[in-house]
């Protein structure tokens, strides 16, 4: 494996990529993804789309009525961009965090700090600061650009040497104050195409985050594959979602599909299910991007007139169940298009769109990708019997000096967590989580991160963390805990007031979402003879309610 020569002068992101022999096989089989050895991805999605289709197309989209045009935002980006390197001092390579909402604001700090050749750092507004101090830990940045609204977690956080800019506020110290008299010109820094330009994290087993690392490339792969061969997207398509931009779903769905077509995107910082099909009919959207849980929602709401004028739903991030497809199928003549990704293979790499559908199934290699079930050998098993789902194609898993990396990559595969069986038609298959990570409403959450937040109550002795099925979020976050003594004389005096201090507790220590919903109080936890917690005979004796 020969890397291109790098525009970073800090060398972090090179310097901590996983050794050659721990790499997935990268496959460039298809003509759109066999990129140039000089790339900029935010040249890509922007420049490009400008100098072919004209900079008074519309952008970016917001409920209160802004409108961004292509030309717009580049302008924006390019005095952000500006400022970074001539008043704070930014080299290629250098790490930015971002943290804030879906709004134009962060899609332009997206941009600057890819034109900068810099590297982003994505963060979910959600996150507590202990979640803030890892990644920090990890991805090392000393530059934060962060929603006004969101600052205060950040800071708490404590990140040695950390540099807040705000952005989206008002008063000379924001962002558009900042950058107000800087040139709407700049000079995009000239990349490789495999210089890293994010460092996206995902929640592991044991709770502690991966930073995975993608390429400038990788950002329009996915684009060039999925998007480009299975969603189809054209010009006149207006997007819509509710993951965040954070969240490499929420990124291509939202920003790089999009943008990649010269399209347009209503970014929504927070809705409800109903109000997100309320918005889709007012702004006439046409593409729209979920967890099967909001099209479920939707759908309970009597939001379905609303939907009428929707020619894509696309829905990721949990499985989608044969009946909810058929519910909206019925209610809107719309075929929702299921498909399964990985923050550490940046996007959706099974999927299957109008007659290739089977409800029920996720579907198949999306083109550009392979697929294969695998025993426990690393053997192909018969079509029919699961196994664990291993990936290859133009994008793959790279943790930045992890361990888990040996974990993830097996014998040139991405090997996903995911149980699937495969049918004699090539067609893909849910089963289960192959782990202990619980997918809830299309959140990822990692059981032993639930469990260490629980166990530094002082009520708690011991506790373990498991999903129970649930039809509307896919899986609940439940517990058993076994109290200490102290908490067991507050369980005696008022049990309900207990559970719910310790879920307020969670709350307080982690992003809310991850907060335990079911939470049984028992005498012990059932072990192995070697001392393993087993969580499958706590999944068997607890049901959602």
């Amino acid at each position: 494996m020969q890397l291109s020569p790098s525009a970073h002068l800090d060398t972090f992101c090179r310097d901590n990529l996983p050794a050659p022999e721990l790499w997935p096989e990268l496959l460039f089989e298809i003509p759109g993804v066999q990129y140039p050895e000089r790339l900029n991805c935010a040249v890509e999605l922007l420049d490009k789309v400008i100098d072919s289709r004209g900079g008074d197309r519309t952008c970016l989209l917001t409920p209160d009525g802004q409108r961004w045009t292509y030309e717009q935002l580049r302008g924006i980006a390019n005095r952000i961009a500006n400022y970074l390197v001539s008043d704070l001092g930014i080299v290629p390579g250098n790490r930015i965090m971002l943290r804030g909402p879906n709004n134009p604001w962060l899609v332009a700090c997206w941009f600057a700090v890819l034109r900068a050749g810099a590297v982003v750092i994505p963060s979910m507004p959600l996150l507590r600061p202990k979640e803030l101090r890892a990644m920090g830990e990890i991805g090392r940045f000393d530059l934060a650009l962060c929603d006004h609204r969101f600052v205060a977690d950040l800071r708490k956080a404590s990140v040695p040497g950390l540099r807040i800019v705000e952005y989206a506020g008002d008063g000379d110290a924001d962002l558009a104050a900042r950058v107000a008299g800087r040139p709407t010109l700049f000079d995009p820094v000239d990349t490789a195409a495999d210089d890293v330009c994010t460092l996206a994290f995902t929640s592991g087993t044991t709770g502690r985050p991966k930073a995975t690392m993608h390429f400038h490339r990788d950002i329009l792969a996915n684009a060039d594959t999925f998007s480009a061969e299975v969603l189809r997207p054209t010009a006149d398509d207006v997007f819509t979602g509710t993951p965040p931009l954070a969240f490499t779903f929420g990124l291509g769905g939202l920003v790089v599909f999009p943008m990649r077509v010269g399209a347009s995107t209503l970014l929504v910082e927070r809705t409800t299910p109903a109000g997100l099909a309320d918005l889709i009919a007012e702004h006439q959207v046409t593409i729209c991007f979920t967890a099967p849980t909001g099209y479920r929602a939707m759908l309970a709401a009597g939001k379905a007139p609303q939907l009428k004028g929707l020619r894509r739903a696309v829905s990721a991030g949990e499985h989608l169940p044969a009946d909810t497809w058929h519910a909206f199928k019925d209610a809107t003549g719309l075929s929702i298009i299921d498909g399964i990704g990985s923050t550490e293979m940046l996007h959706i790499f099974i999927s299957a769109a109008d007659d290739d559908i089977r409800p029920g199934a996720t579907g198949r290699p999306v083109p550009g990708y392979r697929a294969r079930v695998l025993d426990v050998f690393g053997d192909p098993v018969p079509d029919g019997a699961p196994g664990r789902l291993a990936v290859k194609g133009p994008t793959g898993c790279r943790y930045l000096a992890d361990e888990r990396q040996r974990d993830y990559v097996q014998n040139g595969w991405n090997i996903t967590g995911d149980t699937f069986l495969r049918d004699e038609d090539g067609y893909f298959w849910y089963q289960a989580r192959s782990d202990d990570m619980i997918v809830s409403s299309g959140y990822s959450i990692a059981a032993p991160e639930v469990e260490e937040a629980l166990a530094a109550h002082p009520a708690v002795f011991e506790v373990a963390v498991f999903g129970v099925p649930d039809e509307a979020r896919g899986a609940l976050i439940a517990a058993h805990v076994v109290l200490s003594e102290a908490g067991a004389a507050a369980a005696a005096h008022d049990t309900d007031g207990l559970r719910r201090e310790l879920q307020d507790h969670v709350k307080a220590q982690i992003a809310p979402y991850k907060y335990p919903r079911l939470i049984e109080f028992v005498d012990a936890l059932p072990r192995t003879s070697t001392g393993k917690v087993q969580r499958y005979r706590l999944r068997e004796t607890t049901s959602a309610r």
